[in-house]
């Protein structure tokens, strides 16, 4: 299945989280080696928007707040550069709308 274009990927998941240097879990690193930074995160949500154009997801488990679901897939960098990863949604039990939660490497990727 496709999750829909009008799938919420929230802004402050990109800037608080994903492009911001942390000690533990730190992904910021991993993303800038294909451009992404918090100066131009706005294209990284597109990157991510793109991937839930382009591939399937599966569902991946439930919890009390809905079911997840899963896209491997390439984000397209800034410099040429794609990257190899998993992208993680939620389907909200309340709404039934489609939520961005996460993105990590792909394994072996």
């Amino acid at each position: 299945m496709k999750i829909p274009s009008d799938a919420i990927i929230p802004e402050e998941k990109l800037t608080r989280y994903l492009l911001v240097s942390r000690e533990y879990d730190d992904k910021s690193k991993f993303l800038s080696q294909a451009g992404f930074t918090l100066e131009n995160s706005e294209v990284l949500m597109r990157a991510i928007q793109q991937i839930a154009d382009t591939y399937e997801a599966v569902e991946d488990g439930e919890s009390e707040y809905g079911e997840f679901y899963r896209i491997d897939g390439e984000l397209e960098g800034t410099e040429g550069r794609s990257l190899s990863v998993v992208t993680i949604w939620l389907r909200w039990k309340s709404d039934g709308r489609f939520r961005f939660v996460t993105l990590k490497p792909q394994k072996g990727g």
